[in-house]
């Protein structure tokens, strides 16, 4: 089931994290940050990668101090990798997800 959170940072901001399943329809999930004014505006940039139906239900799952901090350090403000969390994988600039992005 997918699953997902956020949390308000110190300015205003929003870090969105939802686990998703992986678009290419290869299986699996997949868990996608998002940094954004807000959160519907997080979930915009979503909808607007072509990911249309993501929703953000309760704050199940808020993104970990560790996500935060990835998400912060890169230009995009968006970013996955594979879920459940693996150790060794690194997170990818969401283009490495959505070709068309």
């Amino acid at each position: 089931m997918p699953g997902g959170g956020f949390v308000r940072l110190p300015g205003g901001s929003v870090v969105v994290a939802l686990t998703l399943p992986r678009p290419s329809g290869e299986g699996g999930n997949v868990r996608v940050l998002v940094h954004a004014v807000n959160r519907a505006r997080a979930l915009t940039r979503l909808r607007n990668l072509g990911m249309r139906a993501v929703y953000l239900r309760g704050n199940g799952q808020p993104p970990t101090p560790d996500e935060v901090t990835a998400v912060l350090h890169h230009p995009d403000g968006l970013l996955w990798r594979g879920a459940p969390d693996r150790a060794e994988e690194l997170w990818h600039p969401i283009r490495a997800l959505l070709p068309g992005a």
